[in-house]
């Protein structure tokens, strides 16, 4: 091994046999950090990217994918409830490749790709079915691109086309709907299900679509549109209605000076209406068809040629020198008759009676009589204002009640005071967390700036007994006085290379014996006879050792 790294590697361990038993701890735990974050960094590095392969796949189509890969030997993971499969990025499109060429995912190939293998000898019953089935196809997978839906499945019912029936009735549709985990629809959503697959079918309503969730909870029905049962309907009217009243009083009379109470009644059953109308037009009677018949007899005077008529015999001949009777206009026979068919308006009007229609309403508005805003209102004014806003109809039964009493408000004083002290509490909380916070970062700053302080005072220390021992062994070949006698004793020149011992007097005192200092003792002596030599010298030089030896002395 190099000189050179031998002594670096000496210099370090002496440089950790320094440390004491916290500087050591603290080495511990920043190598062992920087080996566990060095590995999870070199494991996150070396772990492959993940890409989605599918998504959106049945259960049939994810298992048949997963036993490819298997075969394979293609890592995957599962997410999306095993409906998305992710593999290696750089493995991505081999592997769709190869699922296609299998024919996977086979759930995917409905809607309208069913018209391609139909073959010309199908029959009209095959041509029908297949096209519905298309339809539906088409209709599920748009549904089921829709956020929160994880699968969809649409039956149409149309029915078939003739002519010998009177009416025909309008096509049907039922959707099915499976929600992500945690997912719920919204009722804009099952109003956009039901408007997309009424509007992809020719004649269906919107009225003509059912939706069902997973939970079996029916979100359309067929006739009454997208909402709720009968309770959900009447509740979802009463807070609509409510909240348009009370907006209506908050605006006119003041926050909290009234309260609004809508109980509505709807009606859950539904059915076909159907009216007839004449009218008689206004500019008189319009004839369709006319038609008159005239029948008249006269007589003549007594002759056939002058028209006269004779009397019959027995046998029907006309009797000789019969009397017969002058006829006159007098005695002839007239008959008219005469048949009109005049135009009349003829209405007939079918009306579809859908369940959740409203049928009756109350409206019940209690006022604060201690509000000024109040006291100064007409109640009929108000009553008409709500009436207007809710919509009554007094032949329909509605009703509309306003009052005014005392309001008890001790309860909302109540809650304000505890929504103020809480808000106050909710305050301090957050600044004495703010305190903690603030005080632990400017702990754990003061505890890095005293561990770096440390160990910087420490290296210093080590740089500076480098210096000066160089500095001292630069003045070894000097003569200096050394003081090897107190109050007066003789002084003696001691050159760099004597004898390591020599006998010194000590202190003066009775029967004091003679001591022979050691080697120890005449080397520590020797130093702090270089250092006053080197004081007298170079006082500045002198100074900036001691100050250094003080600054390694003092504690930390």
């Amino acid at each position: 091994m190099p000189v050179a790294v031998k002594n670096v590697f000496g210099r370090l361990a002496a440089y950790v046999k320094g440390f004491s038993a916290a500087q050591r701890t603290i080495a511990i735990l920043v190598i062992a950090a920087l080996l566990l974050g060095g590995i999870a960094l070199a494991s996150w590095l070396g772990k492959a990217s993940y890409a989605p392969l599918f998504t959106g796949l049945a259960a049939a189509d994810a298992s048949s994918i997963t036993d490819q890969l298997q075969t394979d030997g293609v890592p995957y993971q599962l997410t999306d409830g095993g409906a998305t499969i992710l593999v290696p990025q750089a493995q991505v499109y081999s592997e769709r490749l190869k699922a296609a060429s299998n024919g996977l995912p086979s759930s995917n190939e409905g809607g309208y790709s069913l018209l391609d293998k139909m073959g010309v000898t199908s029959s009209e019953f095959q041509q029908d079915v297949t096209y519905k089935r298309a339809m539906e196809g088409e209709l599920a997978k748009t549904i089921g691109a829709m956020d929160g839906v994880q699968t969809a499945t649409v039956q149409l019912a149309i029915p078939e086309k003739t002519v010998f029936v009177s009416e025909e009735k309008d096509p049907t549709a039922s959707v099915f709907i499976a929600t992500k985990n945690g997912a719920e629809l919204s009722t804009d959503q099952v109003q956009a299900i039901v408007h997309l697959t009424s509007a992809a079918v020719e004649g269906m309503q919107p009225t003509d679509v059912s939706v069902v969730d997973s939970k079996g909870q029916t979100l359309s029905a067929v006739g009454t549109g997208a909402t709720g049962s009968g309770a959900d309907q009447a509740a979802d009217y009463d807070a609509s209605t409510s909240k348009k009243v009370q907006d209506l009083l908050d605006t006119t009379l003041g926050v909290g000076n009234a309260s609004v109470v809508v109980s509505a009644t709807m009606n859950q059953n539904s059915g076909t209406r159907t009216s007839e109308s004449y009218t008689t037009p206004t500019t008189g009677p319009v004839a369709l068809n006319e038609s008159s018949t005239t029948e008249q007899y006269g007589s003549g005077s007594g002759a056939a040629g002058s028209g006269a008529t004779g009397v019959l015999g027995p046998d029907n001949i006309a009797v000789p020198n019969g009397t017969a009777s002058s006829g006159t206009g007098d005695d002839g026979y007239t008959n008219e008759s005469a048949t009109k068919n005049n135009a009349v308006d003829h209405t007939t009007e079918t009306t579809q009676l859908p369940a959740g229609g409203l049928s009756r309403q109350t409206i019940s508005v209690a006022l604060n009589s201690k509000a000024t805003a109040v006291q100064n209102a007409n109640l009929q004014s108000i009553n008409d204002l709500v009436s207007a806003a809710a919509g009554v109809d007094q032949t329909r039964g509605d009703q509309v009640r306003v009052a005014m009493m005392d309001f008890d408000t001790s309860t909302a004083d109540r809650a304000a005071k505890a929504l103020k002290e809480q808000q106050q509490a909710d305050q301090q909380e957050a600044l004495w967390s703010s305190i903690r916070t603030a005080g632990i970062v400017i702990g754990a700053l003061l505890a890095v700036i005293a561990i770096v302080v440390f160990l910087a005072r420490r290296s210093r220390k080590q740089e500076r007994e480098a210096v000066d021992l160089g500095e001292l062994d630069a003045f070894a070949g000097d003569t200096f006085q050394l003081p090897l006698a107190v109050d007066g004793a003789d002084r003696s020149t001691l050159q760099a290379g004597d004898a390591p011992t020599v006998a010194l007097p000590t202190m003066p005192h009775d029967d004091a014996p003679t001591e022979v200092l050691t080697t120890e003792e005449i080397t520590a002596e020797r130093r702090r006879q270089d250092i006053s030599a080197l004081a007298e010298r170079d006082p500045k030089r002198t100074a900036e050792l001691l100050r250094g030896l003080l600054d390694d002395r003092a504690p930390v």
